[in-house]
């Protein structure tokens, strides 16, 4: 059997740090006869001489489009726009399945190049399960990002640049200070708290010293009867963590925002499932992704209301990049050592027949 080649890119997102391989993951996959090529970064967490000292083979950054059309390109975050064809196989979060905006376009670059996705989003266990996700951390980031906005909108300013913290500790620590010492008192609600994300954003408010009953926590059972939900407004601070697969009824509305007037205490949305584009979006207060050198937008009310921010970021964990990275591509790994017989394991397998049924449906949207 040929040597499998795995080919680390650099990300093109501003601010985005993290990594889907890791120095320790890397050595692991060459330990088992991986060859691993990774791009020279100086955004990623990791230096250059981490993956070297490790085996890896560094390459010119963005030099992926002229590696050996054998060699499985590895990110995270999607692609620069182009309509330039993918020949090669990619491994990453494309953001296209879901029909999220310029889906069909994504995929017809595939369809030009005879190129194949694996959408990490879509790699499941048996059960269904993702293999590995980010969540955990993206729920812990946007709630210390909506305790930071919260804390920035008593002061009467609006929450400027976030950057990455070194570890959770700093984080806490970091979060709480801006606070005065201890978020106490402030209230929030997290719709999908028993997934990872919203354990996440439920684990950080407690670390940073909210009391137990002035955090609500909402799943499907405490949204089963549909919204809008009036309890989102009694709160200072709502962060989403659902995953959206098909529509629901919205769980905020401007009329609603609008109707309560000056009777509101809700300053601060996180919508860390992001799903702006989405024509489901069960938050259809906004329109914008935010990003870390502006993580808020304010709802357009049309009154003179209190202010309402939404935080939108759509790469949250990279607040904490390199445990957010172990953790991730960690969990990956095992699915990863099994790419050499990918055209057998099942991992592999479904993600390349919702690959190409997706590409059918994006080949009929372009008239291809």
């Amino acid at each position: 059997m040929s040597t499998q080649h795995l080919w680390l890119r650099c990300e093109k997102k501003e601010f985005e740090r993290r990594s889907a391989l890791t120095p320790t993951t890397a050595k692991k996959l060459i330990d088992a006869g991986f060859q691993i090529s990774v791009e020279r970064d100086e955004q990623r967490i990791f230096d250059d001489v981490e993956f070297e000292a490790v085996g890896c083979t560094l390459v010119d950054n963005s030099s992926w489009p002229s590696a050996p059309t054998d060699a499985l390109i590895i990110g995270l975050k999607e692609l620069p726009a182009s309509q330039e064809p993918l020949p090669h196989t990619h491994i990453q979060f494309a953001h296209c399945y879901k029909r999220q905006a310029g889906w069909s376009s994504v995929l017809a670059r595939f369809y030009k190049g005879g190129g194949t996705l694996y959408d990490l989003e879509f790699l499941t266990d048996a059960t269904g399960r993702r293999v590995a996700a980010f969540g955990y951390h993206a729920g812990f980031a946007g709630a210390a990002a909506g305790a930071l906005a919260l804390a920035a909108r008593r002061s009467g300013e609006k929450l400027g640049h976030l950057e990455p913290y070194e570890n959770e500790t700093a984080m806490i620590e970091g979060v709480k200070n801006t606070l005065g010492g201890s978020a106490k008192g402030v209230k929030a609600l997290v719709i999908g708290a028993l997934g990872r994300c919203g354990r996440g954003a439920v684990d950080l408010f407690r670390k940073i010293g909210l009391s137990e009953d002035d955090i609500l926590k909402w799943d499907m059972a405490e949204t089963a009867k549909g919204g809008p939900f009036q309890e989102i407004l009694d709160v200072d601070i709502f962060v989403n963590c659902i995953y959206l697969s098909s529509f629901i009824p919205p769980f905020l509305g401007k009329d609603q925002i609008i109707t309560a007037g000056q009777n509101r205490r809700l300053s601060v949305v996180v919508d860390v499932s992001c799903d702006t584009t989405n024509p489901f979006n069960p938050i259809p207060i906004y329109s914008i992704n935010t990003t870390f050198s502006e993580p808020t937008v304010p709802v357009d009310l049309g009154q003179d209301l209190p202010l309402l921010s939404v935080i939108s970021i759509d790469h949250l964990p990279t607040l904490l990049p390199r445990e957010a990275s172990e953790q991730f591509s960690n969990d990956l790994l095992p699915s990863l050592l099994e790419l050499p017989r990918r055209k057998t394991t099942r991992v592999w397998t479904d993600a390349e027949k919702l690959f190409h049924a997706k590409q059918k449906e994006a080949i009929a949207a372009e008239g291809l």
